[in-house]
């Protein structure tokens, strides 16, 4: 089911491969391969009227008008290398999986997009539907193991920009490398992988390397110190190979080795920028190819031709940001000026991707200096005061050009707290809530972490601490948060297959919200009341008091005033377009104009967010659930743990509570038994289904769970 490694181009040989190829009419995709088949897939397993299903692993190879306006909002396609059309070549990898009859297949089409590279596909409550799966290469660097050639990862090919003489451009580029200790040389990373830029040189009296003894929340750094170019090399050392070891570009050696407690800032000059932008177009044609196309320009059939009614793009965390990012830049629309998705679904995702501009990196998140909450983060034009922006929305384009799909999108508390959502909801300003447009649902899942927890009910001993994400953060003091998003995303699922397929509306959007005023003319039109009369909002500022959060044992008394992970204002310089994410930064590293206020949503009394979708775990609680934890040791020490949640679980007995001074009531004055746990299950299981936040038949699973779990179960 894996593409052959050994079928694979590498970037140096893709032009010349696509040059030997027959002229076409049009910049889209000119050519498919299929590598690797499997029929049937999946051990032979029949999926319901669908039947068996197969697998097709390949590559795809376009071309891209560098002057049509579907494609030259790419930054810097006007520099790319160009075959003998004037055309802009790519390839990108794609694994298709399809019924093995294409008569029983549903229509429905499943563009998922890969996470850092990594490939996946419907599962099998979707092939049971008789839906179509597709994920295709759209990152073009070579972070997060997506270095062209590996198996089992989609990835595209894109060009690398030059000057308009040929020779090679080059610029300023920031790496950090954060909790390393000892002699052995360091890789610079972003979010866990290596920078995808090589500096232009190896000599160190061209770039700049400091050290940083602590940096906050906001930005602000102290304990600045520059280490001098004679005490560090670009390149490879040990205890073995001592300073200043083995000349490497992607490596950097410090003749006394690496401080624990201090972060290490280089800023160097790259060259040779790759086309990032590509990526959105790559992406968008091969979708347009296997919806609308019957075969390649070489008469290689299209698998699914003819089979495809409707479109869906979906992406989790880094992926979703993706979608948003390619609504907004108009890649809805293909060349052709057909609409590519009739459905998109950004997952815990709530910023553009920082893909389109020169020297992007996208895999950062959210660590200082790095790009992605620049411009409208909100779909409708809403206007940006704060950061003298001009008024604008993701969907700007697609609705000029009536190619706007219908979305879907989802959050928990950790986006909120370590992934700086909240201004999507009330801009930069904070001070009203942003309506949703029709074609947008939006759904908030309270307390939960990045993704969602494992579920369960069991009460367990004290776990392991979670790990930070990132680039090497550490641990938390918590343990892991289990509420889980599946049963969630299993009826958003449901949802969105008869939105798309049938018409029928999705429930309503469910998020917290600021309070709002009824009416316009002094009267409650809810109440009646002559007073004019505020409704209490569920999002607030981010600190304890406006919360209400409790004061929990385990937890510093602060807590969690002070942990939330703004949104900052950089000035990246004047050749960097705000408002869409491109051009080219020229401030390395850019200057914090500003921190932009930060909401959150308010708590009940143990602790617990309200204003979200119900679901099961969190309605029938055995303890606190955060979006947000704290970093146990290291450089952040004491700060949010990047984007990971916790949870500190209620006492057992009255008792035990009132010994360790908990406010939270014990599970026994809550539920007396462990059958009246299980009442509360049921309750909130029919409470969610209800409302359609939950299928029946997840219900039953969940009261199942329940009543053979430990809870106050002697």
């Amino acid at each position: 089911m894996s593409l052959n490694i050994h079928e694979l181009c590498l970037a140096a040989t893709v032009a010349g491969a696509l040059l030997a190829w027959a002229p076409s009419a049009e910049a889209r995709v000119t050519k498919i391969i299929i590598g690797t088949k499997t029929s049937p897939a999946f051990g032979g397993e029949s999926y319901g009227a669908a039947g068996q299903y197969e697998t097709l692993a390949g590559r795809a190879f376009g071309e891209l008008d560098p002057r049509d306006p579907h494609n030259a909002i790419i930054q810097d396609i006007d520099l790319a290398p160009t075959n003998a059309r004037g055309k802009v070549e790519y390839m990108a990898t794609f694994l298709l999986v399809k019924p093995v009859d294409m008569s029983k297949a549903s229509g429905l089409m499943w563009h998922d997009v890969p996470n850092r590279g990594g490939r996946i596909t419907i599962n099998a409550g979707l092939r049971v539907s008789g839906d179509v799966g597709l994920s295709s290469g759209w990152q073009g660097d070579n972070s997060g193991g997506t270095a062209y050639g590996s198996p089992n990862r989609d990835y595209v090919v894109v060009p690398i920009a030059k000057n308009r003489d040929g020779s090679p451009i080059t610029g300023k580029v920031l790496g950090r490398i954060v909790n390393r200790s000892g002699v052995n040389s360091q890789p610079i990373l972003v979010q866990g992988n290596p920078v995808p830029y090589k500096p232009a040189s190896l000599d160190t009296n061209q770039a700049s390397m400091t050290t940083h003894a602590s940096e906050t929340i906001e930005g602000v750094v102290s304990g600045i110190n520059t280490i001098p170019s004679t005490d560090w090399a670009w390149a490879t050392c040990s205890a073995t190979n001592p300073f200043p070891g083995t000349p490497d570009p992607t490596q950097i050696c410090l003749k006394n080795g690496f401080d624990p407690a201090l972060l290490y800032q280089v800023v160097f000059t790259a060259k040779d920028p790759y086309v990032l932008g590509v990526g959105f177009a790559a992406f968008r044609d091969i979708a347009s190819f296997f919806k609308n196309e019957t075969q390649d320009d070489a008469g290689t059939p299209n698998p699914v031709a003819k089979g495809i009614s409707w479109a869906i793009t979906r992406g989790v965390s880094q992926s979703g940001n993706y979608i948003r990012g390619f609504l907004h830049l108009g890649f809805n629309e293909d060349e052709a000026g057909r609409q590519v998705y009739e459905g998109a679904w950004p997952i815990i995702a709530g910023r553009r991707i920082a893909l389109n501009f020169r020297w992007a990196q996208p895999d950062g998140v959210l660590e200082l200096y790095q790009a992605g909450s620049e411009g409208p983060q909100w779909w409708v034009p809403w206007p940006d005061h704060v950061r003298h922006l001009p008024t604008r929305g993701i969907l700007d384009r697609c609705r000029a050009s009536h190619t706007c799909p219908k979305i879907i999108e989802h959050f928990g508390g950790a986006e909120v707290w370590g992934l700086k959502l909240t201004p999507e909801w009330v801009g930069t300003a904070a001070d009203a809530n942003i309506p949703l447009p029709n074609n947008v649902r939006r759904y908030y899942i309270s307390s939960t972490a990045h993704g969602g927890g494992g579920g369960g009910f069991d009460q367990e001993p004290p776990a392991t601490p979670v790990n930070c994400p990132g680039n090497n953060w550490g641990q938390g003091i918590l343990r892991a948060n289990p509420v889980p998003h599946t049963q969630t995303v299993n009826a958003l699922i449901f949802h969105m297959r008869n939105w798309i397929m049938k018409g029928t509306p999705p429930p309503p959007s469910r998020y917290p919200l600021l309070a709002e005023h009824d009416g316009h003319d002094g009267r409650d039109k809810h109440h009646g009341h002559d007073k004019h009369r505020a409704r209490r909002g569920t999002l607030v500022d981010a600190n304890k008091r406006d919360m209400g959060f409790p004061t929990i044992p385990g937890l510093p008394k602060s807590a969690p005033t002070g942990l939330i992970n703004p949104v900052l204002d950089y000035d990246f310089g004047p050749d960097f377009n705000y408002s869409d994410g491109s051009g080219v930064p020229t401030k390395v590293p850019p200057k914090i104009k500003q921190v932009i206020r930060m909401l959150v949503p308010r708590v009940d009394a143990d602790g617990n967010e309200l204003g979200g979708v119900p679901v099961v775990l969190r309605d029938a609680p055995l303890g606190t659930y955060l979006g947000w934890n704290i970093t146990a040791a290291g450089f952040h020490k004491d700060k949010i743990c990047n984007y990971a949640g916790g949870m500190i679980p209620f006492a057992k007995t009255r008792a035990e509570r009132l010994a360790n001074g908990d406010p939270r009531r014990s599970l026994e004055e809550r539920y007396g038994t462990h059958e009246g746990y299980v009442t509360a299950v049921q309750a909130a299981a029919a409470n969610a289904v209800a409302q359609g936040f939950l299928l029946q038949e997840d219900a039953d699973a969940l009261i199942a769970q329940a009543a053979a779990s430990n809870v106050l179960n002697p």
